[in-house]
């Protein structure tokens, strides 16, 4: 399942039983559509964006200076 493959890759730390909440609520709203996997997939990238952009502020706060990650550019590693 492509679901439980992207919540092993994240850098955002999805527990397992918030993502079977997450996974619930959207089957209710599309039914077991690949529609409903898409919607939960989009919202664990929302989450690992945030996550990210929560951590590079506090870094920049802490160290007075931009994340390397983000200064080089490059994707979060897989």
């Amino acid at each position: 399942m492509s679901i439980r493959r992207r919540v092993t890759e994240h850098a955002y730390d999805a527990w397992s039983v918030n993502v079977m909440i997450l996974w619930r609520h959207y089957k209710r709203i599309y039914g077991r559509t690949p529609r409903a996997e898409r919607a939960l997939l989009r919202y664990l990238d929302y989450c690992e964006r945030l996550e990210r952009e929560a951590f590079a502020a506090r870094y920049g706060e802490t160290y007075g200076m931009t994340l390397p990650h983000d200064a080089a550019a490059v994707p979060v590693l897989r």
